[in-house]
């Protein structure tokens, strides 16, 4: 299915033909029927609710939950719209990741060049997207000292990549997957391989490319696999922020879609969501997930960044509405027929957070109650007065379904001044079960350990 946004008129009759798909049993049908543990969410920890959820850095501390409702949000534009872009610097003296009591920070290796996604192979090694150089860089093993036993190119000469994933899932995969901000492609893998053994093969051909962020459209493009292996679903943003251009090359954006694994068959799976930056499937149920960047320029809190599971066929509101129908001011009386086809997300954050990758922990380090909950990273902002994000989170579930709370995880990336040394990016579990974590502001891979 081909969604052309040449008129909204067209992008609607779209959008209404995809919000009759009905969700699909063929989603890792053999995992629904296993469990995990039945935990609580909220157990020992205070949740902040109402106007005491929306913060901003000087209220994070790793531990500090909270939890925004569709009730909480100001009206649209109760605060001007800012410009308030990171002041990067170098790490200060003595700053540090701050992390939940019982755990502890590493800082596993530095001095990449604009480290994003990371992903870990079934055999263990670390693959990093570095994007601006455009190529994927290979970490393996932990040496004495702490850092990575070899460090190489797996490949470059790629195009901003951001989305690395194997295929076919599982502990011996053939492909290695890289999405580019224009394509997809794929390179021969196998367990161990350093780098790659084949030429490149392009996957799928043309997609929606963008620029690096002020007005070149949203450039990341995620991938993830079905957990059976039988589709490909990649992220794409959207080229303006609210639709404000009737003539932008909107064509196939703030949507994510569905392959074959060989980039047959491509239709539109899910709709009207913005900027879906992360991907991820959930361990146990096999759900689709994704870590949205929603729209700007309505106010300091407004549209809260969002996690959610991602229904087949759903609308998610972009551009003419958010969060279940509200009408966002920029677009009034347009297309009422879709207001009650629009989704709330499972998991609203803080506006502007900036969301970006999401994992699961499934590894064994952790205590227990970290079994298959999300961590996600926050970017960190720049449309708001003052800075929120600049951290790591954790989504807590029960059963494979969202709380609706989030929790700081790992904080402090930010000086008491507002100036910003580091901006997590990419979380990977590694086979040891820490948490790793890149940091694009200063080339870091941070590693997460529990202490035991």
């Amino acid at each position: 299915m081909k969604i052309m946004r040449s008129t909204s008129t067209r992008l609607a009759i779209q959008i209404l033909g995809a919000s009759v798909l009905l969700t699909t049993a063929a989603c890792a049908s053999s995992l629904l029927n296993r469990s995990e543990p039945d935990k609580s969410s909220s157990q020992g920890h205070q949740t902040l609710t109402g106007q005491s959820a929306l913060g901003d850095w000087t209220s994070d501390a790793p531990g500090v939950r909270r939890r925004v409702t569709v009730a909480d949000l100001p009206r649209p534009y109760q605060t001007r719209s800012v410009d308030n872009g990171a002041h990067l610097v170098p790490r200060p003296e003595g700053a540090w990741p701050k992390v939940p009591a019982g755990f502890k920070v590493e800082q596993f290796i530095t001095d990449l060049d604009n480290p994003r996604e990371i992903v870990t192979a079934p055999n263990g090694d670390l693959f990093i997207a570095e994007s601006g150089p455009g190529r994927i860089r290979v970490l393996r093993g932990r040496s004495a000292k702490g850092g990575p036993e070899v460090n190489t190119v797996f490949a470059s000469g790629l195009r901003q990549p951001f989305g690395i994933a194997f295929y076919p899932p599982g502990p011996s995969p053939e492909f290695v997957y890289i999405a580019n901000t224009d394509s997809v492609v794929r390179y021969p893998y196998r367990k161990g391989d350093l780098s790659a053994s084949g030429a490149q093969q392009s996957v799928v051909k043309a997609l929606p490319g963008g620029g690096r962020l002020r007005g070149g459209g949203h450039w990341t493009r995620d991938l993830r696999f079905r957990a059976d292996g039988q589709k490909m679903y990649v992220s794409v943003g959207s080229f303006t922020n609210d639709y404000e251009n009737p003539n932008a090359p909107e064509d196939h954006r703030a949507d994510i879609l569905e392959f074959n694994p060989d980039g047959s068959q491509e239709r539109i799976y899910a709709a009207g969501i913005r900027n879906a930056v992360g991907l991820a499937i959930h361990p146990v149920t096999g759900d689709l997930w994704c870590s949205v960047n929603e729209r700007d320029a309505l106010g300091d809190n407004l549209v809260p960044d969002y996690i959610t599971r991602v229904k087949e066929g759903g609308f998610y509101g972009w551009p003419w509405f958010y969060m279940g129908g509200t009408q966002d001011p920029r677009h009034p009386g347009e297309h009422p027929e879709l207001k009650n086809k629009v989704l709330t997300p499972d998991v609203l954050l803080e506006s502007h957070y900036a969301s970006l990758c999401i994992t699961f922990y499934n590894g064994s380090s952790f205590p227990k109650e970290f079994k298959n909950d999300g961590f996600a990273s926050e970017h960190g902002s720049w449309n708001r007065a003052r800075r929120v994000g600049y951290k790591v989170i954790r989504v807590p579930t029960k059963r494979g379904v969202p709380t609706g709370e989030f929790e700081d995880f790992m904080t402090g990336f930010v000086t008491a001044e507002g100036d910003v040394w580091g901006r997590p990016v990419g979380v990977a579990v590694a086979s040891d079960g820490a948490l790793m974590v890149t940091d694009d502001a200063s080339g870091t891979v941070w590693r997460v350990q529990h202490s035991r």
